[in-house]
């Protein structure tokens, strides 16, 4: 980074020159570092294997040494320096040097802000994104333009910071993409490796204005909201197990059953025991159904998914039409509209379809008493109050 490290011991060729060149103690983790005081006339320049030497004055970079050696900055060296040198001829004519590492750094990104990403089944979803990466100073003029001239980087951190951003901003235009083609919140998890190659086809253009080159990205997490999270993970677990929401449903109470001794652990000697797991609830989910409807497999009704005993033609939640029946109807309350016997219960009539519920109470036309819906006559004072 950017520091007010002292100059090395004076030398060079010319009288009052100094040899300038960045010592290993102020490297670290820096990308760069700035020379504390601007080079003229005479100076001489050491570079390293490992490191760039960039020119900058009056808002732009001047030109840039990277090939290892020592650069005087005199007549005798034109053929190397001669942009710097003829910039530099005259009185005190001057310029600031910048050293950039050539060798490949590391880098987090994560989002301060969540991106929306619109689902055709969850609505719009906040995600938010973490991971690492790997770069490096692919074009130093374009980086020193940057970072020193444009956005006034003084330090590691603000260009780390800067490049941080980018690297959100760079994850949430490749989701953009990718949702465009037809990529939905259920699909994310399963696809990280093919987001992290997206995002790496995209990042040349993205970072070449800046001067680096991103070269390996690793680790992409993608974070969902809890509630979506677990959504996803119910309808992941009902894909594997082939089975619909109700079934699921079922399947997760009986184990929930199983597992209690207090309740359900009767259940063990039927076969579903604390070791039965949701496969064993599934499989139990037919024979409860069974015994709800006195014999025969039940099955769901198409508008509400209630389970409905066999040999009935209306569902008893909803009254929804479940076509002929395949078997006689449990016996219980006639119904009051075909007179055929309804289980206990139920809301409405199997066979007609008509509802079962009770008539509300109504006001005897005499002693204003109220009066069972079912009565024809007032308790009260046997006046007749209507069919």
């Amino acid at each position: 980074m950017v520091t007010n490290n002292p100059i090395p011991a004076k030398g060079g060729s010319l009288i009052g020159a100094t040899t300038v060149n960045w010592e290993d103690v102020y490297k670290g983790p820096n990308v760069m570092w700035r020379v504390p005081r601007n080079i003229h006339w005479g100076d001489n320049i050491v570079v390293r294997e490992d490191e760039i030497a960039v020119f900058y004055r009056d808002g732009k970079v001047l030109a840039y040494l990277d090939k290892p050696d020592r650069y005087a900055l005199t007549s005798m060296n034109t053929r190397l320096v001669g942009g710097v040198i003829q910039a530099l001829s005259g009185v005190r004519q001057e310029a600031e040097v910048y050293y950039l590492q050539k060798r490949t750094l590391d880098g987090k990104f994560g989002s301060a802000e969540p991106y929306v990403f619109r689902d055709p089944d969850f609505g719009l979803v906040n995600l938010r994104v973490f991971g690492s990466y790997r770069w490096h100073v692919a074009a130093p003029d374009n980086f020193i333009n940057q970072f020193v001239g444009t956005f006034g980087a003084v330090t590691t951190g603000d260009v780390e910071g800067r490049l941080r951003d980018q690297m959100v901003i760079l994850v949430y235009n490749t989701l953009g993409k990718l949702k465009e083609q037809g990529t939905r919140v259920t699909d994310l998890a399963s696809s990280l490796s093919t987001i992290e190659q997206a995002v790496l086809g995209f990042a040349p253009q993205h970072f070449a204005p800046f001067g680096v080159e991103v070269q390996q990205l690793q680790g992409l997490s993608i974070n969902l909201p809890d509630d979506v999270q677990k959504a996803v993970n119910t309808r992941s677990e009902m894909g594997v197990l082939g089975v619909n929401y109700m079934q699921y449903q079922a399947g997760q109470a009986l184990t929930t059953a199983a597992a209690n001794p207090g309740g359900a652990g009767s259940l063990a000697g039927a076969g579903v025991g604390l070791g039965a797991g949701l496969g064993m609830g599934y499989g139990m989910t037919g024979s409860m159904q069974s015994m709800y409807a006195g014999g025969g497999p039940s099955t769901p009704c198409p508008k509400c998914g209630a389970l409905v005993p066999p040999g009935t033609r209306f569902c008893p939640s909803c009254g929804q039409a479940m076509g002929a029946p395949s078997a006689p109807a449990a016996t219980g309350a006639p119904c009051p509209k075909c007179g055929q016997p309804a289980p206990a219960g139920v809301k409405f009539c199997p066979n007609c379809g008509a509802s079962l519920a009770p008539p509300p109470p109504r006001k005897c036309p005499k002693c204003n008493q109220d009066v069972p819906g079912t009565s024809k006559f007032c308790p009260n004072c046997g006046a007749a109050v209507g069919p």
